[in-house]
């Protein structure tokens, strides 16, 4: 599969086989919307109000979307519409099992470090202001490695300013499956969406809850969003489990209008050749993975279990007599 391609700031999509689309088209950034009137029946947020305080923002212009870890408002900076993610409270997220997400997660300082060891009110807190800082810390990465995703601005008393996305009518970006696929483009955005995860692996992070309901498409094609759980694919023990689940969720979600591809297997591929250190954003990727089918010999196992044992047996028997003659 071919790197993607750079050139005033639009990503060129991958071309993995004849299966993509002959001419996929080029994903290009649009510009940001111009600012907008407020809604006068918007009450401010109490997150944000500190932002209108410190002018980071200019007003709250409405409610973009409420999901199962945040809350997504539209606002006024300067004349330019941005995006605002408010991050709701962990009791409320649907986030559960947060550790096999944060497991290799460094936390600074070595107090913060003992804090979050021992629980308590100041280890939440603490385990809560980086779990949105990862986030921004993510996009920032991600941007630098030529993976799609939205512009952050920053973190603000915990608020997360980024680039709001549009569609070709300028409307906010839908996400994908609220879009009906051709076959065609299925096959193209899957191969574009490889050749993301890729791009991702190799900067040493997997999204961890990538699907259809987590990428948006904007004018110009698919955009990856959500990061506060990316995994650290070399210190998380779930990188695997994480990352094939991810791609598996690419698989179903473009296979329904494209079903050739249900057949793929490009989790198992990719985790070969990053295990192998042979990963590069210009590996060339077929989807096909031979699975070992070697029926694990069990009774052999434990045969050679019971052998040794006897051994030790007869050993220690032979000491015993031994000592027993002296």
């Amino acid at each position: 599969m071919g790197s993607l391609g750079k050139a005033a700031g639009c990503y060129g999509a991958p071309h993995s086989d004849a299966t993509a689309a002959a001419s996929a088209p080029l994903y290009c950034r649009a510009r940001p919307l111009q600012g907008s009137h407020s809604s006068p029946h918007l009450k401010t947020p109490r997150e944000l109000q500190p932002l209108m305080d410190d002018g980071i923002i200019d007003s709250v212009l409405r409610r973009l979307k409420s999901g199962k870890e945040a809350t997504v408002y539209l606002v006024d900076c300067g004349g330019q519409v941005r995006c605002a993610k408010v991050y709701k409270d962990s009791q409320q997220r649907g986030f559960h099992k947060l550790a096999e997400y944060q497991e290799g997660r460094t936390v600074r300082g070595s107090r913060d470090a003992r804090a979050v060891g021992k629980g308590g009110k100041h280890g939440r807190s603490v385990q809560e202001a980086h779990w949105k800082n990862a986030e921004v810390e993510a996009l920032y990465r991600l941007s630098r490695a030529g993976v799609r995703v939205p512009e952050p601005y920053g973190v603000f008393d915990g608020v997360l300013l980024m680039e709001l996305l549009r569609d070709a009518e300028g409307n906010p970006a839908p996400r994908l499956n609220d879009v009906t696929l051709t076959h065609e483009q299925a096959l193209a955005w899957h191969a574009f969406m490889i050749q993301q995860v890729v791009l991702m692996l190799c900067a040493g992070l997997i999204h961890g809850d990538l699907s259809e309901f987590n990428v948006l498409v904007d004018a110009g094609g698919p955009v990856i969003i959500d990061l506060p759980q990316a995994v650290d694919s070399a210190a998380n023990n779930n990188a695997f489990r994480l990352f094939e689940r991810d791609v598996d969720n690419l698989r179903e979600t473009f296979g329904r209008a494209a079903p050739e591809l249900l057949t793929t297997h490009y989790a198992h591929e990719i985790w070969q050749h990053y295990q192998a250190s042979t990963l590069t954003p210009d590996t060339r990727l077929t989807g096909e993975f031979v699975f070992d089918e070697t029926v694990p010999d069990v009774a052999g196992v434990l045969q050679h279990i019971e052998d040794e044992r006897q051994e030790m047996l007869d050993r220690l028997e032979r000491i015993a007599n031994a000592e027993a003659g002296d």
